[in-house]
């Protein structure tokens, strides 16, 4: 089960109360206060990890608190300081404030740590409160609470190339042909339900693609699967919009095409300014080559490169993967300028 957003309550360890104390030993009189100091609570630390891919752990285990403070005792001894909890995240988790929606963290990288709740200081024991003219102090202070924080978790894959497009357009069998990935693939739309990762190794370089669920007219408003899942191209340097050009489908590429990119626009601004590649895929099955060039025709005004595919015959589907690895290893600089 694919898990992309969670809410967890976090509460970090309360700190232990100061101790109210005097010593009382043989041949010490006099003793004074003696009361030791509680210990501090627990905190709670966010830690990226490349072991997880989704949130699904935290589903059923949204409560997550960590051990407070010992309280103080005599002979001027403080408290244990409570236990702090580690919170393993997958790269790409960004944790906003439940309440206010700040943003707190984006974890972009494994071994990122983030501490989401302070624990709370211990108390001062009554040996603090001790003056030249208030020799017998009973005064001692209480600990002070751990932070308890409502968050929501919200995952985007890290990946350097998104496949976007109608259902059915070719994208899961496209990314099992290029990657060691194997999604569902079958004949009917919405096979996908879910994204799909695959590595890709071009000679000496490898890159990520991500194949995301097909997106149908009005999916901004809910329509089909949505754009639940478009936040995990939000990332990526280079979309591929792949565009189903056989007769089966008795739609228009060149529309499918317009219907796509209106949907990227609903959900962000930014999504069609990224770096895109048009591919018209199933061409081994494409009876009309006028539906191939109205797309290509279409994709040369829009200033797109465009390629042609067969994924189950194997057609261009090595220059399409070059040209993939030849995009995202741009500087970064210079797709910000293709893109303003």
């Amino acid at each position: 089960m694919f898990i992309d957003e969670v809410r967890i309550r976090v509460k970090a360890g309360d700190g232990g109360n100061g101790c109210l104390a005097f010593r009382r030993e043989k041949y010490v009189p006099r003793g004074g206060p003696s009361g030791g100091d509680g210990g501090r609570g627990g905190d709670i630390t966010m830690v990226a990890s490349t072991h997880y891919n989704t949130l699904l752990h935290f589903r059923f285990n949204p409560e997550h608190t960590a051990q407070r403070g010992r309280h103080g005792e005599g002979s001027n001894r403080s408290g244990r300081e409570g236990e702090s909890i580690e919170l393993s995240v997958p790269v790409g988790t960004i944790v906003y404030d439940a309440d206010s929606g700040e943003l707190l963290h984006d974890f972009t990288q494994a071994g990122d740590r983030f501490l989401v709740a302070k624990g709370g200081r211990g108390g001062r024991g009554n040996q603090h409160f001790a003056t030249s003219t208030h020799q017998a102090p009973t005064e001692h202070e209480a600990g002070h609470p751990g932070e308890a924080k409502y968050l929501r978790l919200e995952l985007k894959l890290l990946a350097d190339v998104g496949l976007v497009g109608f259902p059915n357009a070719g994208k899961s069998t496209l990314i099992s042909r290029i990657s060691a990935a194997r999604p569902k693939i079958a004949d009917y739309p919405f096979t996908t339900i879910e994204p799909n990762l695959g590595v890709v190794s071009v000679d000496d370089s490898t890159f990520v693609v991500a194949d995301i669920p097909g997106l149908i007219e009005g999916a901004h408003l809910g329509h089909g699967l949505g754009v639940q899942f478009l936040r995990h191209i939000e990332r990526t340097r280079l979309l591929v919009h792949l565009v189903d050009v056989s007769e089966i489908t008795g739609r228009d590429p060149a529309e499918d095409f317009r219907i796509v990119m209106g949907e990227l626009a609903s959900f962000s601004e930014n999504l069609p300014k990224k770096p895109m590649f048009v591919v018209a895929s199933k061409v081994d099955v494409a009876q009309d080559p006028q539906r191939i060039e109205s797309l290509r025709a279409l994709a040369a005004s829009e200033e797109m490169p465009f390629f042609e595919i067969s994924s189950v015959t194997g057609q261009g589907i090595e220059d399409l993967k070059r040209a993939m690895a030849q995009e995202i290893s741009k500087p970064a600089e210079e797709e910000v300028k293709q893109t303003s």
